[in-house]
């Protein structure tokens, strides 16, 4: 056993007779920073075919014409007729983040027996901080190609749609549902394509916007829809049945809402046509290395894989509401 003389006065935030006072914690650390958002766990997770990784679309059947398909039943003439297929690619991109743990600290901390929780809870907040920038980045990835890329960021949904050219604007006296509505109604009524929107995505304050619109333009409450577990949202009734409006905080705009000049930017997806392609793992992995020479115990959080919006320029649509 050892003993050791240790001077109160330094730690102690009274003292007096029959009385010490020391600093003392909750056991517990208020945490309530976001983590995840929805987008990233409705849309499909695949394995990616290779790098880049690979698929064909169809943007046409075998389809004659009337004036070519029929024909004299005595004379028949048959015309010769070839589906459309274009092949696609997305090139995968990789996450990194890396979190060391000094080996002074984890004794003292054990000796201590104090928040033996937190390496855990520190991986765990790595790893979602990762999947938090992956969240962000899906909807808006700096990287501007999809065949050549010139960012190490994800091309992101947002640009991808944008880059489609299927953009709808609302002025500042127009209503903002009428305009969702009609645009659904367009993206539907496509004799090409059998699209069909499942979600409106945008950030909570256009979609309040949205809500307070109906309450006082027709006097309508929204239904309520369960999107993801425990998560639900207002749902607007369309051409395609009843659409969730997802509140997304990573969706930015730009201005003040009520200056006339704010930019609040809503997308119409169909989620079954956008894609995560993963490489081994859909999930990050952690890897430990060796100690490095300060003892510090390194653990390296990474993920490879890349977003694709399949039918950019007509399963999708970008609203753009001016308020």
């Amino acid at each position: 056993m050892k003993a050791q003389f240790l001077d109160l006065h330094a730690a102690a935030d009274f003292m007096g007779p029959g009385a010490i006072e020391i600093n003392r914690y909750q056991s517990e650390i208020t945490d309530i920073v976001r983590r995840r958002g929805i987008f990233g766990q409705r849309i499909k997770q695949v394995p990616a075919t290779g790098h880049p990784s690979r698929y064909f679309e169809q943007s046409a059947i075998a389809s004659p014409t009337a004036t070519n398909a029929f024909v004299d039943p005595r004379s028949i003439s048959a015309p010769v007729v070839t589906p459309t297929r274009v092949e696609r690619s997305v090139p995968l991109k990789a996450l990194v983040s890396q979190i060391n743990y000094n080996l002074f600290d984890m004794e003292l901390g054990a000796q201590q027996s104090q928040y033996a929780f937190l390496q855990a809870k520190d991986l765990a907040d790595a790893v979602d901080g990762l999947m938090r920038t992956h969240d962000v980045n899906l909807w808006n990835g700096a990287d501007t190609s999809l065949t050549s890329p010139t960012k190490p960021e994800y091309y992101g949904v947002a640009g991808q749609i944008a880059t489609g050219g299927n953009v709808a604007t609302v002025a500042v006296s127009d209503p903002i549902v009428d305009t969702i509505k009609s645009t659904i109604a367009q993206m539907v009524s496509n004799s090409s394509y059998e699209v069909r929107p499942t979600a409106i995505y945008g950030n909570p304050v256009l979609l309040d916007l949205i809500d307070r619109e109906m309450k006082t333009q027709f006097n309508v409450i929204l239904n309520t829809v369960e999107v993801t577990g425990g998560v639900k949202v207002k749902a607007l009734s369309t051409q395609a049945g009843e659409i969730p409006l997802i509140p997304d905080w990573s969706l930015g705009y730009t201005g003040t809402p009520g200056s006339g000049t704010a930019q609040l930017p809503a997308y119409i997806v169909s989620e079954d046509m956008i894609e995560y392609h993963w490489l081994t793992d859909p999930n990050p992995r952690v890897f430990q290395l060796g100690l490095s020479g300060s003892l510090a115990a390194q653990l390296v959080v990474v993920k490879f894989g890349a977003v694709i919006v399949k039918g950019a320029n007509y399963a999708h649509y970008k609203v753009t509401v001016t308020r």
